[in-house]
């Protein structure tokens, strides 16, 4: 008697107005889960992304961080405090291996020093540096055995080596600027002097220049 009758369960107006009754009451819980779902979603991606970057940054750093742990050996023996082998960063120049020696000595020629050695010069793994005492000459069988150290800073001969100069002992040169320095330094190795005309470095007017004071 109370119930719905199946003529009143298969009309489809009522069925309409059930469904239309319903979404009234669960609108608002609806549009909010709705909303919901699509924040998540956004921060979901912010995060992935976030993560992806931090990621990227952590490895830049490992690798910096292990760069920068690179060392580097180096012999100084002579006139300083305390002669030895060091092991110094890979970027290290020839004045940071003398402060680890603890400076030079006070028998140490210092006019060589200021005259032959680049403390700018960066070190070479194995290399070797040796300072000079004032006692000793330059026919002394420990400076006549020097090897070529130009790589070091220390100019053994009178002449410039163009494979192996730096910036600074290039520019030294007549009718050589920071520029054409460059150049030569950009255009290494080379087999002879002759070479900085054919590799058009200089031209036959500064070559003729300086071809008496370089070398290889």
């Amino acid at each position: 008697m109370g119930g719905v009758s199946e003529n009143q369960a298969d009309n489809p107006l009522i069925n309409t107005e059930r469904i239309r009754e319903i979404l009234d009451l669960y609108k608002f819980p609806l549009i909010t889960g709705l909303l919901g779902l699509a924040l998540l979603i956004v921060a979901i991606s912010l995060l992935i992304q976030y993560s992806k970057y931090n990621s990227s940054e952590v490895v830049f750093n490992t690798e910096s961080t292990s760069s920068a742990g690179i060392k580097v050996r180096i012999d100084l023996e002579g006139g300083v405090e305390s002669p030895g082998v060091y092991e110094l960063d890979s970027d290290s120049r020839v004045s940071d291996a003398l402060i680890a020696a603890g400076g030079l000595s006070a028998d140490a020629d210092r006019s060589w020093v200021s005259k032959n050695l680049n403390r700018a010069a960066k070190l070479t793994d194995g290399g070797k540096i040796y300072i000079p005492k004032v006692s000793e000459v330059a026919s002394d069988s420990s400076l006549s055995n020097l090897s070529d150290l130009s790589h070091l800073g220390v100019n053994t001969s009178k002449t410039i080596n163009i494979n192996t100069a730096s910036q600074a002992e290039l520019e030294a040169l007549s009718g050589v600027g920071p520029v054409t320095a460059a150049k030569i330094i950009a255009g290494r190795p080379y087999q002879t002097i002759e070479e900085l005309k054919s590799k058009k470095i200089v031209g036959n007017s500064v070559f003729e220049k300086i071809k008496e004071q370089i070398s290889l």
